[in-house]
């Protein structure tokens, strides 16, 4: 099968090379413009791009895939499918049309639970037990698509964005290429989605990782691991801002407010919230860097009886 794929970051790039390694012929690889990134903001390659130039790849990067030029391209190329993994652009009608087994996405959750751009994160804010990937049909609807397939992964405890991500990301690069071997076999019933059961995973802010003391334990070790490793939760103490990138639940064991931290350990930073006790075990002060709290009461003191906001 000759295939368009567009794809612009990590994520993306397992399905890139499953593809590549499978069989099927990709014709170009369509991704976003090279920006400034990292701390110096230097102007680098997106990772796609980066990969798809190390696996011999023609490459092609549309201010916007809609323009005349791009359509013009992908028609050129004449593909039988176009795979979409975090490309990053909405695809008009023209292009979702233009190949003969249309426009098929790579998407990180059990459709029509999180559609949108952050359903990594989202899975784990919410405190679902499982989550997935779904090949689907793309429309000119948000993830609204006909499911042609998918596959469920559990959330283990232990698991953060980054980590659900790149697990996510090799589920990815292998149910693509199951799921167009069956398309090419006629293999595949396509499966409408249940409106009723949709959830929205809207892009993240850095203003959401505000930790509300007030909320339950669960509530906030699943902000935490959501939001780790960006945007962060954060809380303020002594009108600075610290980000806190682990923490777990305990039984409460004193009747202080919420958001008072309690106690002060080795084991980590003791804080009241509205049904247990969260222990911080890593975070990371401004302009420094992230470490753990046993590591940090090395060097520096962090004050019990206060209350963090």
């Amino acid at each position: 099968m000759d295939i368009v794929f567009m794809g612009t970051p990590e994520f993306s790039i397992p399905a890139l090379e499953s593809l590549d390694a499978s069989g099927h012929n990709i014709v170009l690889v369509v991704t976003q413009k090279d920006r400034p990134r990292g701390r110096g903001k230097k102007v680098q390659p997106t990772p796609i791009k980066a990969k798809a130039l190390e696996l011999g790849l023609e490459v092609y990067q549309p201010k916007s895939i809609n323009s005349r030029e791009a359509i013009d391209m992908l028609k050129e190329k004449s593909p039988d499918c176009i795979v979409v993994a975090a490309y990053g652009q909405i695809l008009k009608k023209e292009i979702l049309k233009l190949p003969r087994y249309g426009c098929i996405n790579i998407h990180a959750s059990l459709l029509p639970r999180h559609r949108g751009a952050a359903p990594i994160n989202w899975a784990l804010i919410s405190g679902d037990e499982e989550t997935g990937i779904t090949i689907m049909e793309m429309d000119q609807g948000l993830d609204t698509g006909d499911i042609l397939s998918a596959e469920k992964i559990p959330i283990k405890p232990e698991d953060d964005s980054q980590t659900l991500h790149d697990k996510l990301a090799q589920l990815g690069g292998q149910l693509i290429v199951e799921t167009l071997d069956n398309i090419g076999r006629g293999m595949v019933t396509k499966l409408h989605q249940n409106d009723s059961l949709s959830t929205y995973a809207p892009r993240l802010s850095k203003d959401m990782g505000k930790i509300d003391w007030n909320s339950s334990g669960d509530d906030i070790v699943n902000l935490v691991r959501g939001l780790k490793p960006w945007p962060s939760a954060y809380t303020s103490y002594k009108k600075q801002d610290i980000k806190i990138h682990k923490v777990r639940k305990v039984e409460k064991f004193s009747q202080e407010d919420t958001g008072m931290v309690v106690k002060v350990s080795e084991k980590g930073i003791y804080v009241n919230c509205l049904d247990s006790c969260i222990i911080i075990e890593e975070l990371q002060f401004p302009g420094k860097r992230r470490m753990q709290v046993s590591e940090y009461l090395r060097g520096n003191q962090f004050d019990s009886h206060v209350k963090l906001g």
